[in-house]
C-alpha cells in the first residue's frame, strides 16, 4: 500500500469516465458525443495502445456497428471480409461429419457477417472518438474504484512505480482520481473493477452465477492455394469429447492469413485438463492439419469469454454508474458472438447517461439502463438461446445439438423459449473435482512445426512486464497452493493457464508454487477456475501485457 499521505493525487473532473478502449467503451464514448458535444468523456485502456489487450475470433455481426455510425463503410472500417462460406463438423480422432445448415436455426448463420481483426475494429472505433474530441488515454490502467459510500465516483489510474513488495519506488507516480459524473465499467471479462463493484453491491444477487470459457487464439500465414477469403469453420467433438465442452474455430480473414482458435468451457472437472494442450493437439487433427501445414504461426494469446447469458446477466446499473459489455457478460454462446452487444451495450449506456445529464443529474443509478439492455435487441438476443450452454453442461454436446436447437427454433420463430429458463448450477471453480477421481492425461509433446510449447508461444503474445513491480497476481493465502490445492486437485494452476504462470517447483525437498506474473496475457482464467478461488487477478501498472497486432 501507498502512503497517500506523502503522495497526495491530483483529480480531474468528467461527465462520463470509461474504463476500457474495448467496442463498449468506445461506442459509449462516440455515441456520447454524437448526442452532445459539449459532454467531456475520457476513455482510459490498460493496454500499451488501443487494441493491444482485444482478443476476440471474430466473425462480425455489424447491427452495433450499424447502429453507431451507418456510414462505417465510407469511413473506412476495417470490415470487409463478408462470409462466404459457413461450415460446422463435428470431429473425431481420425476424420469429420459435416453437419448441414439447413436444420440450424436462422440466428446461427454467418452469411451477412464479416471476418475480422477486433484489434483493428477498435483502433478504428478510436480515430473516430478522438476526431469528436473524446480523450483516449491507452497506457492508463485503473486499478482502484474511488468510492462516495455506496456510489462510484471515479477510479484510480496511471500509478507506476511501486517496488515488488507494494512501497513507492524511485520512479514512483500515484496516479490520477478521474471523476466523473458517471462511470462506465467496460474491462471486459472478470474486470477487477466490477470485481469489486459487483462484490461490494450484490449486483448478481437473483442472479445465476456468471459461466465462462477460454478462448486460446493463433494468426497463420498459410499456403495461397488453401485459402479461402470468408470462409468460416467451426468444430466440436474431439479432441475434447466428454472431457469438456468447447471446440474450434477456423475464419479465412485476408492476405493468406488464417485465425485458428479452441474455446474450452471452464465447467470442467478434470483437474489434469490442459485447454492450451487440448488446443495444440486439434491442430494435427486431419482437416487442420493439411491446412497448417507448411504455414507459419505469426502471433498467439488467450482470453476468457463470459457464456453465461441471459441468465448470469448481473444488475447493471448502480449509484454513479454502468457495466457495459463483457463486464456484463452479454455474450451469445452458440453464435460465439458478443462485440455487436458489447456496442449496443455502449449506446444504450450512453443514451442513458447523456438523457440524465441534460436533466441535471449525476450519480445516481441509471436504471433505464437495465431495462433497455434486457428489452431491447440484446436481450431478444440472448434469451432466444438461454438455454443451449446449461442443457450442454448438464447432458454433453449431441442433447445439447437436439434439444438446445429445438429450443432455440422455436424461440426463433415465436419468441417463446418452450424449454423455459434453465439453471446454470455451480461456479466454474466449484465444478473442479478431486484429483483422487480422475487419471492423468498424456498429451503429446508439441512438434514445433503445428504445435508449440507454452512458453515459445507467449513469445507470440508480445508479452512484456517491468518485473520490478508487485505481482499482480495476488494470492489471498499464500499456502493454499501447495497445502490444499496440490494434494486435493493435483494443484490445476500448473495446467489450466494458458501462458505458464503458474508452477509447482521443488526446493529442497519440498513443493513451491512459483508466479511467473511476466508471462501472464490477461485471460482472467486463474481468477476464474481456481478451485479455492484463492487467486485475485488484478491490473498491473499501465502498458505491461500483451501487445497483439490484429487480434
Amino acid at each position: 500500500m501507498t502512503d497517500e499521505s506523502q503522495h497526495e493525487r491530483e483529480s480531474m473532473e468528467y461527465d462520463v469516465v470509461i474504463v476500457g478502449g474495448g467496442p463498449a467503451g468506445l461506442s459509449a464514448a462516440i455515441r456520447l458525443k454524437q448526442i452532445n458535444p459539449e459532454i467531456s468523456v475520457v476513455v482510459l485502456e490498460k493496454g500499451s495502445e488501443i487494441g493491444a489487450h482485444i482478443l476476440s475470433g471474430a466473425v462480425l455481426d455489424t447491427s452495433g456497428l450499424d447502429r453507431l455510425i451507418p456510414d462505417w463503410k465510407e469511413k473506412g472500417a476495417p470490415v470487409s471480409t463478408e462470409v462466404t462460406d459457413d461450415n460446422f463438423y463435428i470431429l473425431g480422432e481420425s476424420g469429420q461429419v459435416r453437419v448441414p445448415n439447413w436444420p440450424m436455426p436462422p440466428l446461427m448463420s454467418n452469411h451477412g457477417k464479416y471476418i475480422v481483426s477486433m484489434g483493428n475494429v477498435c483502433r478504428w472505433l478510436a480515430e473516430q472518438a478522438e476526431a469528436l474530441e473524446v480523450e483516449v488515454f491507452p497506457g492508463m490502467a485503473a486499478s482502484q474504484v474511488v468510492w462516495d459510500g455506496d456510489r462510484v465516483k471515479g477510479v484510480v489510474a496511471g500509478e507506476m512505480g511501486l517496488n515488488p513488495d507494494g512501497t513507492p519506488g524511485p520512479q514512483y507516480e500515484p496516479g490520477m482520481e478521474l471523476h466523473g459524473k458517471y462511470v462506465f465499467i467496460a474491462e471486459g471479462v472478470r474486470g477487477s473493477l466490477a470485481k469489486e463493484i459487483m462484490a461490494k453491491l450484490n449486483l448478481s444477487d437473483g442472479h445465476e452465477p456468471q459461466k465462462f470459457g477460454l478462448g486460446m487464439k493463433e494468426i497463420w500465414e498459410v499456403d495461397p492455394e488453401k485459402f479461402q477469403k470468408g470462409r468460416v469453420v467451426h468444430t466440436m467433438g474431439w479432441p475434447l469429447g466428454k472431457n469438456a465442452g468447447g471446440g474450434s474455430f477456423i475464419y479465412h480473414l485476408e492476405n493468406n492469413q488464417v485465425l485458428v482458435g479452441f474455446v474450452v468451457h471452464l465447467n470442467y472437472q478434470n483437474p489434469y485438463l490442459s485447454p492450451y494442450s487440448e488446443f495444440q493437439r486439434v491442430k494435427h487433427h486431419p482437416m487442420l492439419a493439411e491446412l497448417l501445414e507448411g504455414g507459419k504461426r505469426v502471433a498467439y494469446g488467450a482470453r476468457a469469454i463470459t457464456e453465461g447469458g441471459w441468465q448470469s446477466i448481473p444488475q447493471m446499473s448502480f449509484d454513479g454508474g454502468l457495466l457495459l459489455g463483457c463486464s456484463a457478460g452479454l455474450v451469445n454462446v452458440p453464435r460465439i458472438k458478443g462485440n455487436h452487444n458489447a456496442m449496443l451495450s455502449g449506446i444504450e449506456a450512453a443514451e442513458a447517461a447523456a438523457a440524465a445529464l441534460a436533466e441535471g443529474r449525476e450519480g445516481d443509478r441509471l436504471d433505464n439502463y437495465d431495462d433497455a439492455v434486457r428489452g431491447g435487441a440484446i436481450g431478444k438476443d440472448l434469451k432466444r438461446v438461454r438455454n443451449v450452454k446449461p442443457i450442454w453442461s448438464r447432458w454433453g454436446l449431441f442433447p445439447s445439438l437436439a434439444l438446445g436447437g429445438f429450443d432455440m427454433w422455436v424461440a426463433n420463430v415465436t419468441g417463446w423459449n418452450p424449454l423455459g429458463t434453465w439453471k446454470h448450477g455451480k461456479t466454474d471453480a466449484a465444478a473442479t473435482g478431486k484429483a483422487a477421481d480422475f487419471q492423468p492425461i498424456d498429451y503429446p509433446r508439441p512438434d514445433g512445426k503445428l504445435s508449440f510449447d507454452r512458453l515459445t508461444n507467449v513469445s507470440f503474445s508480445f508479452t512484456n512486464h517491468e518485473e520490478n513491480q508487485p505481482c499482480h497476481l495476488k494470492l489471498k493465502d499464500p499456502s493454499i497452493p501447495i497445502a490444499v490445492n496440490l494434494p486435493e486437485y493435483a494443484e490445476p494452476a500448473q495446467r489450466y493457464c494458458p501462458a505458464a504462470v503458474y508452477e509447482v517447483v521443488e526446493e529442497a525437498g519440498e513443493a513451491k508454487f512459483v508466479i511467473n506474473f511476466q508471462n501472464c496475457v490477461h485471460c482472467k482464467t486463474c481468477d476464474i477456475k481456481d478451485p479455492s478461488q484463492n487467486i485475485n487477478w488484478t491490473t498491473p501498472q499501465g502498458g505491461d501485457g500483451p501487445n497483439y497486432p490484429n487480434m
